[in-house]
């Protein structure tokens, strides 16, 4: 067995509330070309300079799932880490990502449900003291073993 399929994140048991975590990162044009390229979004906001500087952001911006993609980051290697599998995720953009800007993604346990193995988690992405985006997630966690 490989070192990655030997990795386990934490067990539902291991889960407190107020739990947090987090993953920075700052978003280049690679990113954003290389995200285009992988979700077919080549709306020209994110890659025409020209059509970008007309808009109301007046540059080119991320995609928004962009920055969402950092929480899928946290919650697959951090916490809860690799085992878990995301249930849903609810979403609210609040302002725009610019090439260069370091993005971090933040997330916080906020209710346990033993009978579901299910953690709830508020989310944030940050850019500076600027929220980007918020919203909650649900994870599907298993058991420790006996």
């Amino acid at each position: 067995m490989d070192a990655i399929a030997r990795q386990h994140g934490l067990y539902f048991e291991d889960l407190d509330v107020g739990m947090t975590a987090s993953h920075a990162k700052i978003v280049t044009e690679a990113d954003i070309m290389n995200f285009a390229e992988i979700s077919g979004d080549f709306n020209p906001v994110h890659i025409d300079p020209d059509y970008a500087a007309k808009s109301i952001f007046k540059e080119r911006i991320a995609h928004g799932i962009l920055s969402a993609a950092l929480l899928s980051a946290v919650f697959g290697m951090k916490l809860p880490g690799p085992g878990c599998i995301y249930v849903s995720q609810t979403l609210n953009f609040r302002a725009p990502v610019k090439i260069g800007d370091e993005v971090e993604a933040r997330v916080e346990v906020q209710e346990l449900i033993e009978a579901k193995r299910r953690a709830i988690f508020a989310c944030e992405c940050v850019v500076g003291e600027t929220v980007v985006l918020e919203g909650e997630a649900v994870m599907l966690l298993p058991r420790r073993p006996d």
